[in-house]
């Protein structure tokens, strides 16, 4: 009879390696809500019940993949996780080991984007009373883009051919993937600091939602709100908007619009100019007349 005895470590041990053996069980998606959600503020794992009408199991979401999460995980939220199946061999419990998290209805940058929106907006980071004025007539403009999109190409073809005394400082950014929040950071940090610029363009061509999705990066968007020098973003299409034009001074449709309202328009002011000749001479030859 004792040849039967096994200790409860051994009744663990042995039921994980049934279960990690499967190799059904090491990737699979599994359909439910969260319940119970907890992120431990330490080591960033992230603890939650997956449930049913019925049933439910417990998930643990390690910090590696935890980080790579674009939004929030919350209670209520119907989702399906991608897991393995295994059990915690200390206490005995069976879950899932989750690598990632996909929402059900709307998309997980949707979610991310209004989950960001609301944060940033309750903070205050969109309020119209950080909002600075744009120069009319900037002697000075920095341009934070890539150095060989069409995006540059564009603003400096506008500028030029609108307002030709203007100084263009630009200064090359990455405006897509994991490098590119950091490096406009850095771009709109770098002419704030050098001082010289009287107004920021920040842009970047047209793209799809992942495409953009670096202008939605939250310390990206308190830098721009923060900064010492007016910005206009012009980011993608008409329809594309970013946390970075909320968080901005102007918000252009497109890059090319952005130049357009950066700089004003040089036949306008001959126009103007040559109307204040024709008033000026008019009164003086009114005054001339009087005295004659």
């Amino acid at each position: 009879m004792q040849q039967n005895v096994i200790t409860v470590s051994q009744l663990n041990r042995y039921v994980k390696s049934v279960l990690e053996s499967d190799f059904r069980l090491k990737d699979v998606f599994i359909k439910g809500e969260i319940s119970n959600y907890i992120k431990h503020s330490k080591s960033g794992h992230i603890y939650f019940t997956i449930k049913e009408d019925s049933s439910s199991v417990k998930a643990v979401m390690f910090s590696y993949y935890a980080s790579q999460l674009e939004f929030e995980p919350e209670n209520g939220m119907d989702v399906i996780v991608r897991c393995s199946v295994s059990l915690y061999e200390r206490d005995g419990a069976f879950q899932i080991y989750v690598y990632d998290i996909i929402p059900e209805g709307k998309g997980k940058l949707q979610i991310a984007f209004e989950q960001r929106y609301k944060k940033l907006s309750e903070e205050g980071i969109f309020s119209e009373d950080l909002k600075k004025p744009i120069p009319k007539y900037p002697e000075t403009i920095g341009v934070v883009t890539s150095k060989d999109g069409a995006a540059l190409h564009d603003i400096i073809n506008v500028i030029k051919r609108r307002y030709p005394c203007v100084k263009i400082l630009m200064v090359p950014a990455i405006v897509q993937g994991e490098q590119a929040p950091i490096s406009v950071i850095n771009g709109i940090r770098a002419l704030n600091m050098e001082g010289t610029s009287d107004l920021i363009i920040v842009a970047r061509g047209g793209g799809s939602t992942e495409d953009l999705w670096a202008f939605n990066d939250e310390e990206l968007v308190r830098t721009v709100a923060k900064s010492d020098i007016p910005i206009i973003t012009g980011i993608g299409h008409e329809i594309d908007v970013t946390l970075c034009d909320y968080a901005a001074d102007l918000r252009a449709s497109t890059p090319t619009a952005a130049a357009e309202q950066a700089v004003p328009d040089k036949n306008i002011i001959i126009e103007n100019m040559e109307y204040l000749k024709s008033t000026i001479n008019n009164n003086i030859r009114t005054k001339l007349n009087g005295y004659g």
